[in-house]
Protein backbone atom coordinates (compact mmCIF):
# COMPACT_ATOMS: atom_id res chain seq x y z
CA UNK A 1 0.00 0.00 0.00
CA UNK A 2 1.35 3.79 -0.79
CA UNK A 3 1.47 6.52 1.56
CA UNK A 4 -1.65 8.45 1.58
CA UNK A 5 0.52 11.46 0.84
CA UNK A 6 2.06 10.14 -2.02
CA UNK A 7 -1.63 8.92 -3.18
CA UNK A 8 -2.59 12.87 -2.97
CA UNK A 9 0.15 13.22 -5.03
CA UNK A 10 -0.65 10.48 -7.77
CA UNK A 11 -4.15 11.94 -7.85
CA UNK A 12 -3.29 15.85 -8.14
CA UNK A 13 -1.48 14.43 -10.81
CA UNK A 14 -3.84 12.83 -12.17
CA UNK A 15 -7.01 15.51 -12.20
CA UNK A 16 -3.97 18.02 -13.40
CA UNK A 17 -3.50 16.15 -16.48
CA UNK A 18 -7.30 15.51 -17.04
CA UNK A 19 -7.88 19.61 -16.74
CA UNK A 20 -5.26 19.89 -19.38
CA UNK A 21 -6.80 17.82 -21.47
CA UNK A 22 -10.36 18.78 -21.53
CA UNK A 23 -8.70 22.78 -21.53
CA UNK A 24 -7.00 21.85 -25.11
CA UNK A 25 -9.89 19.68 -26.05
CA UNK A 26 -12.88 22.29 -25.20
CA UNK A 27 -10.77 25.70 -25.83
CA UNK A 28 -7.92 27.29 -25.85
CA UNK A 29 -7.87 30.83 -24.19
CA UNK A 30 -5.64 32.30 -21.66
CA UNK A 31 -6.17 33.24 -18.44
CA UNK A 32 -5.88 36.94 -19.56
CA UNK A 33 -8.57 36.35 -22.49
CA UNK A 34 -11.09 34.96 -20.14
CA UNK A 35 -14.42 35.82 -20.28
CA UNK A 36 -16.31 36.26 -17.18
CA UNK A 37 -18.20 32.35 -17.89
CA UNK A 38 -14.70 31.13 -18.25
CA UNK A 39 -13.65 32.43 -14.91
CA UNK A 40 -16.01 31.17 -12.78
CA UNK A 41 -16.04 27.84 -14.52
CA UNK A 42 -12.63 27.65 -14.02
CA UNK A 43 -13.10 28.26 -10.46
CA UNK A 44 -16.14 25.74 -10.06
CA UNK A 45 -13.99 23.30 -11.84
CA UNK A 46 -11.17 23.59 -9.19
CA UNK A 47 -13.42 23.49 -6.32
CA UNK A 48 -15.11 20.63 -8.26
CA UNK A 49 -12.07 18.16 -8.24
CA UNK A 50 -10.29 19.43 -4.83
CA UNK A 51 -12.20 16.37 -3.27
CA UNK A 52 -11.02 14.32 -5.79
CA UNK A 53 -7.23 15.19 -5.09
CA UNK A 54 -7.04 15.59 -1.41
CA UNK A 55 -10.12 13.18 -0.46
CA UNK A 56 -10.91 13.81 2.98
CA UNK A 57 -7.61 14.63 4.21
CA UNK A 58 -7.56 18.44 4.37
CA UNK A 59 -4.07 18.54 6.99
CA UNK A 60 -1.49 21.07 5.80
CA UNK A 61 0.25 18.15 4.92
CA UNK A 62 -2.26 16.75 2.63
CA UNK A 63 -2.26 19.99 0.88
CA UNK A 64 1.65 20.35 0.53
CA UNK A 65 1.25 16.51 -1.09
CA UNK A 66 -1.60 17.91 -3.22
CA UNK A 67 0.81 21.04 -4.20
CA UNK A 68 3.94 19.08 -5.04
CA UNK A 69 2.18 16.69 -7.12
CA UNK A 70 0.83 19.75 -9.22
CA UNK A 71 4.57 21.30 -9.41
CA UNK A 72 6.41 18.34 -10.11
CA UNK A 73 3.42 17.39 -12.80
CA UNK A 74 3.69 20.90 -14.20
CA UNK A 75 7.99 21.02 -14.57
CA UNK A 76 8.11 17.51 -15.91
CA UNK A 77 5.15 18.69 -18.76
CA UNK A 78 7.27 22.27 -19.36
CA UNK A 79 10.14 20.00 -20.02
CA UNK A 80 8.86 17.59 -22.67
CA UNK A 81 7.18 20.84 -24.07
CA UNK A 82 10.32 22.01 -24.82
CA UNK A 83 12.31 19.07 -25.55
CA UNK A 84 9.71 18.01 -28.06
CA UNK A 85 8.25 19.69 -30.94
CA UNK A 86 5.76 17.07 -31.71
CA UNK A 87 4.52 16.43 -27.98
CA UNK A 88 4.18 20.09 -28.07
CA UNK A 89 2.12 20.79 -31.29
CA UNK A 90 0.11 17.65 -30.12
CA UNK A 91 -0.64 19.53 -26.49
CA UNK A 92 -0.42 23.23 -27.10
CA UNK A 93 -1.84 23.34 -30.94
CA UNK A 94 -1.09 25.24 -33.30
CA UNK A 95 -0.81 28.97 -34.24
CA UNK A 96 -4.17 30.19 -36.10
CA UNK A 97 -4.26 32.73 -39.28
CA UNK A 98 -7.22 34.87 -38.09
CA UNK A 99 -6.86 37.86 -40.25
CA UNK A 100 -4.76 37.51 -43.90
CA UNK A 101 -4.75 40.94 -45.78
CA UNK A 102 -7.94 42.64 -44.45
CA UNK A 103 -9.87 39.25 -44.70
CA UNK A 104 -11.45 37.37 -41.62
CA UNK A 105 -10.32 33.73 -42.41
CA UNK A 106 -13.78 32.06 -41.30
CA UNK A 107 -12.18 28.99 -40.98
CA UNK A 108 -9.46 30.17 -38.43
CA UNK A 109 -11.61 31.93 -36.76
CA UNK A 110 -13.90 28.65 -36.48
CA UNK A 111 -10.89 26.84 -35.14
CA UNK A 112 -10.05 29.58 -32.45
CA UNK A 113 -13.91 29.60 -30.99
CA UNK A 114 -13.36 33.56 -31.33
CA UNK A 115 -16.00 35.51 -32.31
CA UNK A 116 -15.98 38.40 -34.62
CA UNK A 117 -16.81 40.58 -31.68
CA UNK A 118 -14.13 39.37 -30.08
CA UNK A 119 -11.18 39.45 -32.74
CA UNK A 120 -12.61 43.03 -33.30
CA UNK A 121 -11.58 43.81 -29.68
CA UNK A 122 -7.96 42.31 -30.22
CA UNK A 123 -7.26 44.24 -32.99
CA UNK A 124 -8.68 47.22 -31.12
CA UNK A 125 -6.25 46.55 -28.11
CA UNK A 126 -3.25 46.57 -30.87
CA UNK A 127 -4.44 50.29 -32.04
CA UNK A 128 -6.02 49.33 -35.34
CA UNK A 129 -9.52 50.28 -35.84
CA UNK A 130 -10.95 48.27 -38.40
CA UNK A 131 -9.84 44.89 -40.03
CA UNK A 132 -9.63 45.96 -43.49
CA UNK A 133 -6.29 47.64 -41.94
CA UNK A 134 -5.02 44.86 -40.65
CA UNK A 135 -2.37 42.43 -43.10
CA UNK A 136 -2.42 39.93 -40.69
CA UNK A 137 -3.73 38.39 -37.26
CA UNK A 138 -2.75 35.33 -35.36
CA UNK A 139 -3.70 33.04 -32.46
CA UNK A 140 -0.52 31.84 -31.43
CA UNK A 141 0.05 28.50 -29.57
CA UNK A 142 0.35 30.80 -26.27
CA UNK A 143 -3.04 32.22 -26.23
CA UNK A 144 -1.86 35.95 -27.28
CA UNK A 145 -3.12 37.41 -30.30
CA UNK A 146 -0.71 39.00 -32.57
CA UNK A 147 -1.22 41.57 -34.93
CA UNK A 148 0.72 43.14 -37.77
CA UNK A 149 -0.49 46.36 -40.09
CA UNK A 150 1.64 48.54 -42.27
CA UNK A 151 -0.24 51.73 -40.61
CA UNK A 152 -0.25 50.75 -37.32
CA UNK A 153 3.11 48.96 -37.40
CA UNK A 154 4.24 50.94 -34.27
CA UNK A 155 1.96 49.67 -32.26
CA UNK A 156 1.89 46.01 -32.81
CA UNK A 157 2.83 44.31 -29.96
CA UNK A 158 1.79 41.59 -28.02
CA UNK A 159 -1.21 43.04 -25.98
CA UNK A 160 -2.86 40.65 -24.53
CA UNK A 161 -0.89 38.54 -21.58
CA UNK A 162 1.74 40.05 -18.94
CA UNK A 163 5.20 39.67 -19.69
CA UNK A 164 6.93 36.44 -18.19
CA UNK A 165 10.81 36.01 -17.49
CA UNK A 166 12.35 33.55 -19.14
CA UNK A 167 14.24 30.55 -17.21
CA UNK A 168 16.52 29.58 -19.87
CA UNK A 169 19.73 30.41 -19.64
Amino acid sequence: MLPPYLIIAAKSTAIYLFIITAIRIFGKKELSQLSVIDFVFILLISNSVQNAMVGDNTTLQGGFAAACGLFISNYVLKLILRTSPLFSKIVQGEKILLIHDGIILREGLRKSMFSIDELKSAIREHGVDKIEDVDLAILEVDGNISVLSKNYSHRTVKARKKPQLSHNP
